[in-house]
Protein backbone atom coordinates (compact mmCIF):
# COMPACT_ATOMS: atom_id res chain seq x y z
CA UNK A 1 0.00 0.00 0.00
CA UNK A 2 1.31 3.45 -0.90
CA UNK A 3 2.07 5.42 2.24
CA UNK A 4 2.39 8.97 1.01
CA UNK A 5 4.40 11.39 -1.10
CA UNK A 6 7.78 9.99 -2.24
CA UNK A 7 9.61 13.19 -1.32
CA UNK A 8 9.59 14.43 2.26
CA UNK A 9 7.46 17.54 2.48
CA UNK A 10 8.90 20.47 4.43
CA UNK A 11 7.17 21.38 7.63
CA UNK A 12 5.57 24.78 7.67
CA UNK A 13 6.03 27.29 10.45
CA UNK A 14 2.91 28.03 12.48
CA UNK A 15 0.64 30.61 10.88
CA UNK A 16 0.37 33.90 12.74
CA UNK A 17 -3.17 34.80 13.68
CA UNK A 18 -4.03 38.17 12.17
CA UNK A 19 -6.99 40.41 12.78
CA UNK A 20 -8.64 41.60 9.57
CA UNK A 21 -11.40 43.64 11.13
CA UNK A 22 -9.36 46.80 10.76
CA UNK A 23 -7.85 48.13 7.59
CA UNK A 24 -4.31 46.84 7.23
CA UNK A 25 -1.42 49.24 7.58
CA UNK A 26 0.02 50.44 4.30
CA UNK A 27 3.58 50.62 5.59
CA UNK A 28 5.93 47.69 5.95
CA UNK A 29 7.45 46.69 9.26
CA UNK A 30 10.70 45.18 7.93
CA UNK A 31 13.60 45.68 10.37
CA UNK A 32 15.82 48.60 9.41
CA UNK A 33 18.92 46.38 9.19
CA UNK A 34 17.35 44.06 6.64
CA UNK A 35 18.90 43.83 3.19
CA UNK A 36 15.45 44.19 1.64
CA UNK A 37 14.46 47.12 3.83
CA UNK A 38 15.54 49.78 1.32
CA UNK A 39 13.23 48.37 -1.36
CA UNK A 40 10.23 47.64 0.88
CA UNK A 41 10.24 50.55 3.29
CA UNK A 42 8.50 52.93 0.88
CA UNK A 43 5.23 54.10 2.34
CA UNK A 44 2.25 52.92 0.31
CA UNK A 45 -0.50 55.44 -0.16
CA UNK A 46 -3.79 56.01 -1.90
CA UNK A 47 -3.32 56.98 -5.55
CA UNK A 48 -4.16 60.45 -6.81
CA UNK A 49 -6.87 60.22 -9.44
CA UNK A 50 -6.98 62.59 -12.40
CA UNK A 51 -10.69 61.87 -12.96
CA UNK A 52 -13.48 60.99 -10.53
CA UNK A 53 -15.81 58.04 -11.10
CA UNK A 54 -18.59 60.57 -11.63
CA UNK A 55 -16.74 62.35 -14.43
CA UNK A 56 -15.94 59.00 -16.08
CA UNK A 57 -19.61 57.99 -15.90
CA UNK A 58 -20.63 61.32 -17.45
CA UNK A 59 -18.13 60.88 -20.29
CA UNK A 60 -18.91 57.27 -21.20
CA UNK A 61 -22.25 55.46 -21.29
CA UNK A 62 -20.46 52.11 -21.18
CA UNK A 63 -18.51 53.17 -18.09
CA UNK A 64 -21.67 54.50 -16.44
CA UNK A 65 -23.52 51.21 -16.97
CA UNK A 66 -20.54 49.25 -15.66
CA UNK A 67 -20.03 51.44 -12.58
CA UNK A 68 -23.76 51.48 -11.73
CA UNK A 69 -24.03 47.70 -12.05
CA UNK A 70 -20.84 47.17 -10.04
CA UNK A 71 -22.08 49.43 -7.23
CA UNK A 72 -25.46 47.65 -7.13
CA UNK A 73 -23.91 44.17 -7.07
CA UNK A 74 -21.27 45.18 -4.50
CA UNK A 75 -24.07 46.36 -2.22
CA UNK A 76 -25.49 42.82 -2.32
CA UNK A 77 -22.09 41.38 -1.42
CA UNK A 78 -21.66 43.92 1.38
CA UNK A 79 -25.05 42.95 2.86
CA UNK A 80 -23.80 39.37 3.26
CA UNK A 81 -21.13 40.68 5.65
CA UNK A 82 -18.78 37.82 4.68
CA UNK A 83 -15.52 37.87 6.63
CA UNK A 84 -13.46 36.11 3.92
CA UNK A 85 -14.77 38.38 1.17
CA UNK A 86 -13.81 41.40 3.29
CA UNK A 87 -10.31 39.96 3.71
CA UNK A 88 -9.96 39.50 -0.04
CA UNK A 89 -11.26 43.01 -0.76
CA UNK A 90 -8.69 44.36 1.70
CA UNK A 91 -5.84 42.54 -0.07
CA UNK A 92 -7.11 43.76 -3.44
CA UNK A 93 -7.34 47.36 -2.21
CA UNK A 94 -3.84 47.32 -0.72
CA UNK A 95 -2.34 45.73 -3.84
CA UNK A 96 -3.26 48.70 -6.02
CA UNK A 97 -1.92 51.42 -3.70
CA UNK A 98 1.01 53.57 -4.78
CA UNK A 99 4.25 51.79 -3.88
CA UNK A 100 7.42 50.71 -5.62
CA UNK A 101 5.25 50.52 -8.73
CA UNK A 102 2.95 53.44 -9.50
CA UNK A 103 -0.76 52.69 -9.19
CA UNK A 104 -1.23 53.43 -12.91
CA UNK A 105 1.29 50.72 -13.80
CA UNK A 106 -0.46 48.27 -11.51
CA UNK A 107 -3.81 49.02 -13.15
CA UNK A 108 -2.31 48.45 -16.59
CA UNK A 109 -0.91 45.14 -15.32
CA UNK A 110 -4.40 44.32 -14.02
CA UNK A 111 -5.79 45.17 -17.46
CA UNK A 112 -3.40 42.72 -19.13
CA UNK A 113 -4.10 39.93 -16.65
CA UNK A 114 -7.86 40.49 -16.87
CA UNK A 115 -7.86 40.36 -20.67
CA UNK A 116 -5.81 37.14 -20.58
CA UNK A 117 -8.25 35.68 -18.03
CA UNK A 118 -11.13 36.83 -20.27
CA UNK A 119 -13.03 38.69 -17.55
CA UNK A 120 -14.94 41.58 -19.13
CA UNK A 121 -15.91 43.08 -15.76
CA UNK A 122 -12.26 43.04 -14.70
CA UNK A 123 -11.10 44.45 -18.05
CA UNK A 124 -13.59 47.32 -17.79
CA UNK A 125 -12.67 47.98 -14.16
CA UNK A 126 -8.93 48.18 -14.83
CA UNK A 127 -9.37 50.22 -18.03
CA UNK A 128 -11.50 52.74 -16.12
CA UNK A 129 -9.09 52.85 -13.18
CA UNK A 130 -6.09 53.30 -15.50
CA UNK A 131 -7.96 56.13 -17.26
CA UNK A 132 -8.77 57.75 -13.90
CA UNK A 133 -5.07 57.59 -13.00
CA UNK A 134 -4.04 59.36 -16.20
CA UNK A 135 -3.08 56.48 -18.49
CA UNK A 136 -3.15 57.51 -22.12
CA UNK A 137 -5.12 55.67 -24.77
CA UNK A 138 -1.80 54.54 -26.29
CA UNK A 139 -0.66 53.10 -22.94
CA UNK A 140 -3.89 51.16 -22.61
CA UNK A 141 -3.76 49.89 -26.18
CA UNK A 142 -0.11 48.84 -25.82
CA UNK A 143 -1.00 47.00 -22.62
CA UNK A 144 -3.79 45.24 -24.49
CA UNK A 145 -1.26 44.27 -27.18
CA UNK A 146 0.70 42.45 -24.45
CA UNK A 147 -2.52 40.71 -23.40
CA UNK A 148 -3.16 39.62 -26.97
CA UNK A 149 0.32 38.13 -27.33
CA UNK A 150 0.19 36.41 -23.95
CA UNK A 151 -3.45 35.31 -24.10
CA UNK A 152 -3.75 34.59 -27.81
CA UNK A 153 -6.65 35.14 -30.18
CA UNK A 154 -9.22 34.23 -27.50
CA UNK A 155 -8.57 37.73 -26.11
CA UNK A 156 -9.90 39.43 -29.29
CA UNK A 157 -13.61 39.52 -28.30
CA UNK A 158 -12.61 41.27 -25.07
CA UNK A 159 -10.44 43.70 -27.02
CA UNK A 160 -13.44 44.66 -29.13
CA UNK A 161 -15.50 45.57 -26.09
CA UNK A 162 -12.77 47.45 -24.23
CA UNK A 163 -11.76 49.35 -27.40
CA UNK A 164 -15.35 50.61 -27.55
CA UNK A 165 -15.05 51.80 -23.95
CA UNK A 166 -11.68 53.43 -24.64
CA UNK A 167 -13.13 55.22 -27.67
CA UNK A 168 -15.82 56.73 -25.44
CA UNK A 169 -13.35 57.70 -22.73
CA UNK A 170 -10.69 59.29 -24.92
CA UNK A 171 -12.83 61.21 -27.44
Amino acid sequence: MWSGHPCPLPTRPPIARLCYYRRMSTSTTEPAGSAQHADRSQERKEPTYVFSEKSVAEKSEGARRFLDTRARLNANVDKADNFLVKRFYNIDHNTYLEGALPAKTKELMGLVASACLRCDDCVFYHAIQAYRLGATQSEQQESLNVALVVGGSIVIPHLRRVYELLEELYT
